[in-house]
Parts: structure tokens; sequence; C-alpha cells
């Protein structure tokens, strides 16, 4: 079974401290299509995945993410994401940094040379969820070892 050609939309609920905020960042600058929403969430259509942004505005909300080493970055943990093609990566790393938008790690070649070698970076949205979005030369090495 090739594992990639049969994926299914994932569901991931976050919270966020603003929905217009939500909607300007996802919708505008990352140009997710908004489907269902209330007063308190809003659906996106996360590259083809269901994304649902909560508000959550709380005092104590803890928007603190802990960082583990992975090839000389500290990598934010949590931390949620897609894997892209490298064309569509390429443009997406151009569109946000065309939008001064600050990367917790700069877009950058990782394992290197390496079995899972990949293109990433590391970005948060208005609320301060960390963002990873990577891509492959080779779709193969996702799960390499």
């Amino acid at each position: 079974m090739n594992i990639i050609n049969n994926l299914r939309p994932f569901h991931l609920a976050i919270p966020v401290d603003n929905l217009a905020d939500a909607r300007a960042f996802y919708g505008g600058l990352l140009g997710c299509t908004e489907g269902r929403s209330s007063e308190l969430w809003v659906d996106f259509n996360f590259f083809g995945h269901q994304l649902v942004v909560h508000l959550d505005t709380r005092d104590d909300r803890n928007t603190t993410a802990l960082e583990n080493p992975v090839d000389g970055h500290g990598v934010p943990v949590p931390h949620f994401g897609l894997v892209m093609d490298m064309d569509d990566w390429a443009a997406l790393r151009d569109r946000l940094q065309a939008a001064a938008i600050h990367f917790v790690i700069e877009p950058t070649i990782r394992f290197k040379g390496q079995a899972g070698e990949q293109a990433t970076l590391f970005f948060r949205d208005p609320a301060g969820n960390n963002i990873e979005i990577k891509a492959f030369a080779s779709p193969d090495q996702l799960f390499a070892k």
C-alpha cells in the first residue's frame, strides 16, 4: 500500500485569540478557503485538510513551545504543518518572505545529502501556533531512515 497516495485529509482544531486575525492569516495570507463558521470557530481548507480555529481568549492560554534540537535547529513543539511539492513550497516561502513573516526557523534544507533530505521552514500564526511547511525533492524520502 502506498501510504502517500492513499492519505485522507486530516482534521486539526487549534486555539486562536482573535478570529479576524485568523481569517486574515489563514484566508488572506495563506489562501485557505473558509468553510463553516460560528462566532467561536472557523473551518479552513488548509491545502486539502480541515483546519478549525477555535476562539480561546483565556489569559492563561499557553503558547510557549518546547524546543527540541533537530539538525542544528531548535524545533518548536508542538507544531503542525504539511508536506508540499518543492515548487509549491518555494512559492509559499516567497509569499511569506514578501509578507515579512518572521520565521521561527528560516527556510533551509535539512539533512542535506542524507536520507530524508527536505526543505523546511517554521513560522507562527498570529495566535502563536507553530507551523512547519516542508518539501522533499524525492517524495519517497518522507519516511526514509
